[in-house]
């Protein structure tokens, strides 16, 4: 492509050098520079793009796109812009064709049901004939193909690579998680949105955010700017969770740019559930739009993936999508990769892997884990290390208050030490007459209500399995659908359902033999 038709659009402040010739491809990873390439030279989070100029052009970049004083060498045309991380998104868009305006681009953004809600949307969208593309934490995916996910939304460049293959495959509706990070990086900015979901708002990512009202922002900008920006004209362009009290803020706020539509299960709504049941078999909800009823199943289970049922009947409901299709869909996905995925056979104790990581998510699924319990509730759990160190306790304390036991490991310690990360999340434990067990007390008081500190995580599993009856639930959290663990800057293979079921698998053969 001409570098006149990559740059269309873009802030500039300067050109150096002769602005024509032909672009073969664009990077801001130097090492991924070709001949002819553009390299964009992003300020990022640990790196500076600017370091790596000269070795972009080592390896053939012609144009270099830059925010900081760069003098190029000859043959090299440098364009000075005021933000590079802003203008990567604009150059990806216009090198790959603007992919996302051929598409239903649905975004989906939230502290937690984010991936619940991809995975029935797909569903409910599939069930209705048409071709579905994700974008996600578990995975990127369309028709028969499956790539890793890096990120939970892609980086701009990328992210409008994959869309211009989607399009080019014959996909017709994408589905994506938007990230508060992707948002304030700008990943998504130059996208085209058809409609945007808010599942609920949490602590989570103050690491990164400072504050929660931060972390708030940087979801409402998603609809008050990004949305917008598209030039999109659905009838409902916000799907947002009317019980949740900050989705209530986006609706004051960002209400009168969009047009909009609720859910919620406690306060009056567009989209309401009156009468439901849980179960470990499923869910069971009498659906009332408006006073249109209608009876849903779905196998996926308690009040928070009711919540997350309801965001996608909602938006199925405003993209047109006849009812037959959205009934199909919902009860045709059977459960979604670490989000209270039961890893237990039938005769076991019950075990689910979930992906919570947030006080929020920790007590809800707990919570709704409760009425299901015949024995104990074990939970076995820890934080990420490197991250929001403000929520430790808080999930300490959320997982004591709803567990007969908790088991407390490491989960992905990365470059801190993981038991000072236990002590961390220690200081919101006890309380509620639990105690401190030692490992060795774990059988002589399974009755008691307690917590236990075993920071090998497969130790950690494998205990709570050697102790629960048939009557206990368990509960792994943290990881989900995570094949990995992170130690210091190491990624080693590592799969909560693996070691679940190889630990039950060991129960199974020590009672038989």
């Amino acid at each position: 492509m001409q570098i006149q038709a990559v740059i269309k659009d873009i802030d500039i402040i300067q050109v150096s050098g002769i602005l024509s010739g032909e672009v073969s491809a664009i990077c801001y990873d130097s090492r991924n520079c070709e001949k002819d390439s553009l390299f964009v030279a992003v300020s990022g989070l640990k790196l500076d793009g600017h370091a790596y100029i000269e070795e972009a052009v080592d390896r053939g970049a012609k144009f270099i796109v830059h925010e900081k004083d760069y003098a190029p060498t000859p043959g090299v045309t440098s364009i000075r812009v005021p933000n590079s991380r802003a203008i990567l998104g604009v150059l990806g868009k216009n090198f790959y064709s603007d992919p996302s305006s051929r598409l239903c681009l649905i975004g989906v953004t939230g502290t937690n049901g984010k991936t619940t809600v991809t995975y029935l949307l797909e569903a409910i969208l599939k069930a209705a004939g048409f071709s579905v593309g994700v974008l996600g934490t578990v995975n990127y995916r369309f028709n028969d193909k499956v790539m890793s996910a890096p990120h939970t939304t892609p980086e701009s460049y990328e992210l409008h690579s994959i869309l211009r293959v989607m399009v080019d495959k014959g996909v017709t509706h994408v589905v994506m998680e938007v990230s508060s990070h992707a948002v304030d990086l700008r990943r998504v900015d130059e996208c085209s949105f058809d409609m945007g979901i808010f599942t609920n708002l949490s602590q989570d990512h103050l690491d990164y955010h400072e504050t929660l009202e931060n972390y708030f922002q940087a979801k409402k900008r998603f609809f008050a700017e990004i949305i917008p920006a598209g030039k999109k004209k659905y009838a409902y362009s916000m799907i947002i969770n009317g019980d949740d009290l900050w989705g209530q803020r986006i609706v004051g706020e960002v209400g009168s740019k969009l047009p909009y539509r609720t859910f919620g299960i406690e306060n009056k709504c567009d989209m309401t559930a009156d009468g439901y049941t849980f179960s470990l078999e499923g869910t069971r909800a009498e659906i009332n739009a408006g006073g249109n009823r209608f009876a849903i199943f779905s196998p996926l289970i308690g009040k928070f993936n009711l919540y997350n049922i309801l965001a996608s009947v909602t938006a199925a409901s405003a993209l047109a999508i006849p009812e037959r299709s959205i009934f199909a869909g919902v009860e045709n996905l059977k459960n979604v990769p670490g989000r209270l995925e039961k890893v237990s056979a039938p005769g076991e104790p019950v075990v689910f892997v979930d992906y919570a990581h947030t006080e929020d998510a920790m007590q809800r699924v707990l919570q709704n884990l409760s009425p299901f319990k015949k024995g104990r509730i074990i939970t076995v759990f820890g934080c990420g290390g490197d991250r929001d160190r403000g929520k430790r306790p808080l999930m300490g304390k959320a997982a004591t208050t709803w567990s007969d036991l908790a088991i407390l490991t490491s989960d992905n310690p990365r470059t801190e030490d993981p038991l000072s990360i236990i002590g961390e999340i220690e200081k919101g434990m006890g309380g509620n007459s639990t105690r401190k067990l030692l490992p060795g007390e774990l059988k002589k008081n399974a009755n008691e209500k307690g917590y236990v500190v075993i920071p090998d995580r497969r130790e950690a599993i494998e205990t709570a399995v050697t102790l629960a009856d048939i009557s206990d639930i368990i509960l792994i959290a943290g990881k989900g659908h995570e094949n990995y663990q992170i130690i210091g800057e190491k990624r080693i293979p590592f799969d909560d359902r693996n070691v679940a079921r190889e630990a039950l698998m060991n129960k199974r053969h020590e009672a038989e033999h």
